[in-house]
């Protein structure tokens, strides 16, 4: 009897790009760009999905022609060498920094609405979520895969009834005046709204998981990028005309307009499990991440340590400090939730300009052409970060400078 490769297909590989792509930013993110731009959101939206294009065919062909493991920061070594790697690991450990809190916050706000309560109790929701998912994964616990991509389902699902049922009869709302911010802001939506459309390059690394990577990934990238087109139309066109402006629990909303009361308290619940599980799922990659960079001197040698584990501890104590002080920050208004998207956001956008640089000299013939594309298009949305390229701009330069000490130390004791 001959053997068989058991792997991805065509419909499993797209259910895992969707999953990849649709996570606990679509709780608030929409909401946070129609704020800054209006109505003319949309066209962020329109933009992103048309850059989305260029992205998933850019990774696609990676994962086919080039399969690396090691994620994003493996093909930056490819085309940049070691050091651009390191600061792409270290841009990533930064977002998450930030994201993490971010989201947690956001997870509280939802069951806050469900109390019917306010700031307090969402930063103590936000605080015990956190705790929790930090103590998971000090203790070796895990979310599997297959249940995160089970409630990226059941969210998708959710979303798709609910814009059928709840937009029809509303879509002719609110379009006026269509451009409130003026026609930069939609550049400034479309930075906010790159967290959506981060995980296009999350599954390149799996080409070997493909039982025909050459035929199944270009059917799973062209299934998905349909899939998410749909979705994230209607999430668009929602967040207009069903939600209610400056909301704090879109998601809650528009569910809530769909389905009654009912729907608006099933979100809270909804958006508890896949906050936690994403936040679980980061949380643990990141430490293991930094860990990694510190034994490679990209980030102190002391977070290194205790390897032995599944998920380094002393990167988990570091991330609980920076978030029980982020947390703070917005529990007392220093900062808000817009603020910490848009510095997280800056950073994946800087992710992806490096990857996507180091793909142009990696690719070759038509695949350059279309990496190049990508390039220049998310090299545009980089601009509309601005002030927040500063957490980006300030980290990879911390981690040149150490480099260059670094390596200056070590010439001198050698001689």
């Amino acid at each position: 009897m001959r053997d068989q490769k058991v792997g991805l297909g065509a419909v499993r590989g797209a259910a895992f790009y969707v999953g990849a792509l649709v996570g606990p930013g679509v709780l608030v993110v929409p909401s946070l760009a129609a704020q800054a731009a209006g109505p003319a959101s949309v066209l962020a939206w329109g933009g992103l999905l048309l850059l989305s294009v260029a992205l998933a065919a850019t990774f696609a062909l990676l994962g086919t022609r080039h399969p690396v493991v090691g994620g994003v920061a493996a093909y930056v070594h490819e085309g940049f060498g070691p050091l651009a790697s390191g600061v792409t690991g270290v841009w990533f450990v930064t977002a998450v920094t930030f994201g993490a809190p971010a989201v947690s916050l956001v997870g509280g706000y939802y069951v806050a609405d469900l109390a019917g309560s306010g700031r307090a109790v969402a930063t103590a929701v936000a605080i015990a979520m956190m705790t929790a998912v930090l103590a998971t994964n000090a203790l070796g616990l895990r979310v599997s895969s297959g249940f995160q991509l089970g409630l990226s389902g059941v969210l998708v699902a959710a979303i798709a009834v609910a814009v059928s049922v709840a937009v029809p009869s509303r879509v002719t709302h609110h379009w006026r005046p269509f451009a409130p911010h003026g026609w930069w802001a939609v550049g400034t939506a479309a930075n906010i709204l790159m967290w959506l459309f981060v995980g296009w390059e999350a599954m390149a690394q799996m080409a070997n998981e493909f039982r025909n990577p050459p035929r199944d990934i270009p059917r799973a990238v062209t299934s998905a990028l349909v899939v998410i087109a749909a979705l994230y139309c209607g999430i668009a066109v929602a967040t207009v005309t069903v939600v209610t402006t400056g909301s704090k629990v879109p998601l809650a909303d528009l569910l809530g307009a769909a389905f009654g009361q009912d729907g608006r308290d099933a979100t809270a619940f909804l958006a508890l499990a896949l906050t936690m599980g994403t936040m679980n799922v980061y949380v643990a990659s990141s430490a293991r991440l930094a860990a990694n960079l510190a034994q490679q001197h990209a980030l102190p040698t002391w977070l290194g340590r205790g390897q032995d584990r599944d998920v380094p501890l002393r990167p988990l104590a570091a991330l609980a400090v920076t978030s029980a002080l982020l947390l703070g920050a917005l529990a007392v208004g220093v900062t808000g939730t817009t603020e910490l998207v848009r510095a997280t956001s800056a950073c994946f956008v800087a992710v992806y300009v490096l990857v996507l640089a180091s793909t142009v000299l990696v690719l070759r013939g038509r695949s350059r052409a279309i990496a190049a594309t990508a390039l220049v298009a998310m090299t545009v949305v980089a601009v509309f970060s601005s002030v927040y390229l500063l957490v980006p701009a300030a980290t990879g330069g911390i981690l040149v400078f150490v480099h260059v000490v670094d390596r200056k130390r070590r010439r001198e004791a050698a001689t």
